[in-house]
């Protein structure tokens, strides 16, 4: 994309009103942003949605917006203006039905963060859970996986806070633009998530907190994710929109059981009743999540994990592994490949099959699952 298609889709961004839906229906009548700000209004309210006061307010949107400030702030600011066709651009979010044409990104995405699970929840948390948040932040991210949240106070906070302890990579996404921080007491963990991941958002720089945003900021937080955990939910909680968006984007969701008087675990048990998967430990998590639509290499010094329980294994279940591929293998051969005894590659593939990760076949073979 040259500088002045960016500088066109980021002036269409920054009209108000102007949102993904919104956003996907021009372009996809007018093929480019610069056609849509160059539109007359009369074509303009001819697409589907669009009422006169959006129609005027993109006709003029090039007086009314700066586009080339916005992205000068971005760059003052450290803020990388990340595109749906850039490579930089999260690839689960290419799968969702509606993704944002546009990311503002203040940190790093890594090839590792798709290999993620988002950890939700009421913002009027109990201590019991915050310890269960950033008890499942530390573990998710000592077995390699990105912890997603959405920055806000409680059980947002507590998970990111859970990762970054454990040295783990975390992601949060914004409602608001990133030229702001909300809430404002989370400045600092802002700044130390951007610095052990990102800080996101699809919001101009200078966008506030507005109610509306945040529903909307929901189906980014389930789609950068292989599931969502939601830990404490009123019946009307917030967070419980992010399970929804999980679903519709064929996502796993878990929920974490609470005392059964409790108001802030009634969402989490209403989940739990329609099916949603029960969650103690991190092991439930990786047990459900079953072997994974595309390989994700962690880091750059490992192998490709098919199966986020590969996190978990040993150095001789994973060596073990490594010699499996989809091709039937004996356990003879893998005997002479190994040099292990016959008793250690029993005993370990039947490990590895117990945890799903390869399948038995007659004749004593084996292959990955």
């Amino acid at each position: 994309m040259t500088d002045s298609e960016l500088r066109d889709l980021v002036c269409l961004t920054m009209v108000a009103g102007v949102g993904p839906h919104t956003s996907r229906q021009l372009l996809e009548r007018f093929g480019t942003a610069g056609r849509v700000l160059n539109a007359s209004v009369s074509t303009l309210r001819d697409v589907q949605g669009i009422g006169p006061k959006i129609a005027d307010r993109i006709a003029t949107a090039r007086r009314d917006h700066d586009a080339g400030a916005e992205l000068e702030r971005c760059r003052r600011e450290g803020v990388q203006v990340v595109t749906s066709n850039d490579p930089l651009y999260p690839p689960p979010l290419q799968d969702i039905p509606d993704p944002p044409f546009l990311l503002y990104i203040k940190g790093t995405y890594e090839p590792r963060d798709p290999l993620a699970i988002a950890l939700v929840g009421s913002r009027r948390c109990t201590p019991y859970g915050m310890r269960v948040a950033e008890r499942l932040g530390a573990s998710l991210a000592r077995v390699g996986i990105t912890v997603v949240s959405g920055l806000a106070r409680g059980i947002d906070a507590a998970a990111h806070r859970g990762a970054l302890k454990a040295g783990g990579r975390t992601l949060a996404v914004m409602a608001n633009g990133l030229g702001g921080v909300y809430p404002p007491e989370h400045e600092d963990l802002a700044a130390q998530i951007a610095g052990a991941g990102a800080v996101i958002s699809e919001m101009p720089m200078g966008q506030g907190p507005l109610a509306g945003l945040f529903p909307q900021r929901n189906r980014i937080i389930s789609g950068l994710c292989l599931g969502v955990v939601v830990i404490e939910a009123t019946p009307r909680s917030g967070s419980l929109s992010t399970a929804h968006h999980a679903m519709e984007q064929n996502r796993d969701v878990f929920a974490v059981p609470g005392p059964v008087d409790s108001l802030s675990s009634h969402g989490c048990h209403r989940l739990i009743r329609d099916g949603a998967r029960l969650v103690e430990t991190v092991d439930d998590i990786l047990e459900e999540l079953g072997p994974l639509v595309r390989e994700i290499r962690p880091s750059s010094a490992e192998t490709p994990v098919r199966h986020p329980a590969e996190l978990t294994l040993s150095d001789l279940e994973r060596s073990l592994l490594g010699q499996l591929d989809d091709h039937p293998t004996a356990v003879d051969e893998l005997i002479g490949r190994t040099g292990l005894v016959a008793s250690q590659v029993l005993a370990t593939l039947s490990v590895l099959e117990m945890r799903r990760l390869v399948r038995r076949l007659p004749g004593h073979q084996f292959v990955r699952a």
